[in-house]
């Protein structure tokens, strides 16, 4: 179910209809990437549709977007019992959102059996082209990650340079295991991608 939040009011009493887990999403004419994000929330909505979509048009309910701590479109928040527990920016995949913000919910209707969520930590610099080669391709297949720029966390940085002997970027963490570099092969295998044939 996707729908448009028409004033405060509305959101108000569907905060208090829905206990459980919905989705609120940041939206603005003047943002293309919000268009994008938008057709996504939109499979996501189709594939999962015990997970209500509320979309709020900053344009027309100018504000909205403070009590939530918001300030870019688009951003989706996760909110159960009345309050925001996650947040996303940016334009991600129908499966990203599904993963980072509705991942126990989902799992019980629609994950069942399925592998768990693997934990993603993309160690990445800034002017590394491979780190936005990798984060681009875990976000394409849905994989949520947390991304850690060395140039900004020392510790971190001296974190990944004892592990893999390596200062080079990006390191990518998959459930403990360390791939130097944008290895797609691994990444597949770790991950449970399917390769992408018709790239080069």
């Amino acid at each position: 179910m996707l729908k448009w939040i028409k004033d405060s009011e509305q959101l108000q009493g569907v905060q208090k209809q829905r206990k459980d887990l919905l989705l609120l999403a940041f939206w603005g004419d003047f943002s293309e990437a919000a268009k994008r994000a938008l057709a996504e929330l939109k499979t996501f909505a189709q594939e999962y549709p015990s997970v209500p979509v509320w979309i709020i048009d900053v344009g027309k309910l100018p504000g909205i977007h403070r009590q939530f701590k918001v300030d870019r479109v688009p951003t989706v928040v996760a909110v159960e019992k009345g309050r925001a527990t996650k947040s996303v920016e940016g334009v991600q995949s129908a499966r990203f959102y599904a993963l980072h913000l509705a991942g126990a919910a989902v799992s019980r209707t629609h994950e069942a059996g399925r592998r768990q969520v693997p934990r993603v930590t993309v160690y990445s610099g800034p002017g590394c082209p491979a780190c936005g080669h990798a984060k681009a391709y875990l976000r394409r297949h849905g994989i949520a990650f947390r991304d850690v720029d060395i140039a900004q966390d020392p510790r971190a940085a001296e974190t990944i340079s004892r592990r893999s002997g390596r200062m080079a970027v990006p390191q990518i963490d998959v459930n403990g295991r360390l791939i130097v570099g944008f290895n797609r092969e691994t990444l597949d295998r770790l991950l449970g991608i399917e390769p992408e044939r018709d790239e080069s």
